[in-house]
């Protein structure tokens, strides 16, 4: 696993890959496929919150 990133507890829907979120001390966000950790993507905590809003928003909707 990858140090320095502090892994949330996986987020798994139902039949589906889970999924984690971390953070690391310098202010970055990560997203990755539970297990496979050093494949993440990385962005800003800023660009998360984003995401996350904008998910609750119903702007992903569509991929449903």
């Amino acid at each position: 696993m990858t140090t320095g990133i502090a892994w949330e507890e996986p987020f798994c829907g139902e039949g589906n890959n889970c999924f984690r979120i971390g953070t690391d001390a310098e202010g970055n966000a990560y997203i990755a496929v539970a297990g496979q950790e050093e494949h993440h993507l990385t962005d800003s905590r800023d660009a998360l919150r984003a995401l996350i809003r904008d998910i609750k928003a119903g702007k992903a909707d569509h991929l449903l």
